[in-house]
């Protein structure tokens, strides 16, 4: 297949030259005057590579690679400098740029610097895709459903790419944790700190402090000096776990740090400067959030630059067999007690379940089977009562999401089996329990006293 390449001068013979020598030489050239252009030209044909002068008008070729780099887009860029303005070429290679040729050139360099930088960016391509078949997934994240591949394709650009903000979304239990971390450990900024944040945990005031630090005497409880973790996780990545939780002073104090690079201490005068990148996740819908009035739209549009979404486990039943293998190896080595697999039957109930807490209640079910199955293979009557009688999620007569089974059920033991999965899966937060499992708080809690559930 043909490769396209946009090139960028606004000198015209130059331009005119280099497109007329790539035609000969085989490639789809496309010709833009300015930086704006030649993103717009990346954009719109898929370009494989980026050839650019550095001073133009609009938009020079140094903020045109910014913006690309920031925008996830890991394409080749090769820069043309003139002689003297060398300084701005190696400032290019440090924003990612594959290569840098001085004015006046042979085109036949040019030739071959492209070359090279197609070659070096095929060989990470079949590396990423390797790496990705011999773990199953990325990282820790185990998965390899067809609905996978959008993120999947997004994590392998972030590995060359220092991205200022990263918004992860999808439901409580995806795994939106477990790919930050991935993100970190695979990215620029591997082997820097990596600092979480529980914003839904921290009382509201007490998060500003957490995030920016204090100076003595800022509050009443403030009797030293404290670094907040923008500064503890200098030069790494900061993750920001369930951000629609942050009170609104608190988004507008975070947005003004991002946009500036910098912050200030609470209490304190002096600004320091913000050198983290930031990992944001949330199972809210934030742009509701926004209509709704609970979140800061100009903080929305800050952190949804690159975004990535994680799926539920319903929608990749696929990867059940692989996350029951990747669990039962990691808790048969963490307690001792291994099962040699599941059953037929019993992956098919996994399967046709609907998981509504998705991976960690999958991983939870599974924790539960090492430590307390009674043989070495699971069977449908080691599964607990809410999965053995689940209907199939992809069943959609009557209302009933349960089917009786032809011998009966333990009523009893189903009611008391969806109360410690509901209770599981909020932490054992009676209201949002209740709400779960669609009584009111009074109504669990005399099921909790009937059947002597305790923590």
């Amino acid at each position: 297949m043909t490769s396209t390449i946009v090139v960028c001068d606004d000198e015209e013979l130059i331009r005119w030259s280099l497109c007329a020598h790539l035609e000969k030489e085989g490639y789809h050239p496309i010709p833009a005057t300015n930086g704006r252009e030649a993103l717009d030209a990346v954009a719109e044909h898929g370009a494989s590579l980026l050839l650019t002068d550095l001073k133009m008008p609009v938009l020079d070729g140094l903020s045109a690679l910014r913006e690309l780099r920031e925008g996830g887009s890991t394409i080749p860029v090769i820069v043309l400098t003139a002689h003297g303005a060398v300084e701005s070429a190696i400032e290019a290679t440090q924003l990612g740029a594959s290569d840098y040729l001085q004015k006046p050139f042979d085109v036949r360099e040019v030739t071959l610097a492209i070359q090279r930088a197609l070659k070096t960016d095929q060989l990470r391509h079949e590396v990423h895709y390797l790496r990705r078949q011999l773990n199953e997934g990325y990282g820790a994240f185990v998965g390899r459903a067809p609905v996978l591949e959008p993120l999947y394709q997004i994590l392998g650009r972030l590995e060359s790419v220092d991205a200022p903000t990263v918004l992860i979304t999808g439901e409580s239990g995806t795994g939106k944790d477990v790919l930050a971390r991935a993100i970190h450990a695979h990215g620029p900024r591997a082997g820097k700190p990596f600092v979480a944040v529980d914003c839904a945990s921290l009382p509201e005031q007490l998060i500003e402090s957490e995030l920016f630090g204090h100076e003595r005497g800022a509050f009443t409880d403030a009797k030293s000096l404290k670094q907040g973790l923008f500064e503890v996780a200098d030069n790494g990545l900061v993750f920001l776990d369930e951000i629609g939780e942050l009170p609104l002073p608190t988004q507008s104090k975070l947005l003004r740090a991002l946009e500036n690079r910098t912050f200030k201490r609470v209490g304190g005068v002096r600004r320091y400067s913000l050198n983290v990148g930031i990992l944001a996740a949330t199972n809210r819908d934030l742009k509701a959030e926004v209509d709704a009035g609970r979140f800061r739209e100009d903080l929305y549009f800050r952190l949804n630059i690159i975004r990535i979404h994680v799926p539920p486990l319903r929608e990749r039943v696929e990867d059940i067999p692989l996350l029951v293998d990747h669990f039962l190896a990691q808790f048969g080595n963490r307690l001792g007690r291994s099962l040699d697999g599941i059953d037929g039957p019993a992956m098919e109930r996994l399967q046709s379940y609907n998981w509504p807490g998705n991976v960690r209640e999958l991983r939870n079910v599974l924790e539960r089977l090492v430590l307390l199955a009674p043989e070495p293979i699971v069977a449908v009557e080691h599964l607990p009562p809410e999965i053995q009688f689940a209907r199939s999620s992809r069943s959609t007569d009557g209302d009933c999401p349960f089917t009786l089974p032809e011998d009966g059920v333990d009523l009893e033991a189903v009611e008391r089996g969806l109360m410690l999965q509901a209770l599981e899966r909020t932490g054992w937060n009676q209201s949002a329990s209740a709400r779960l499992l669609g009584i009111s708080r009074y109504a669990l809690r005399y099921r909790l006293e009937k059947h002597n559930i305790k923590r």
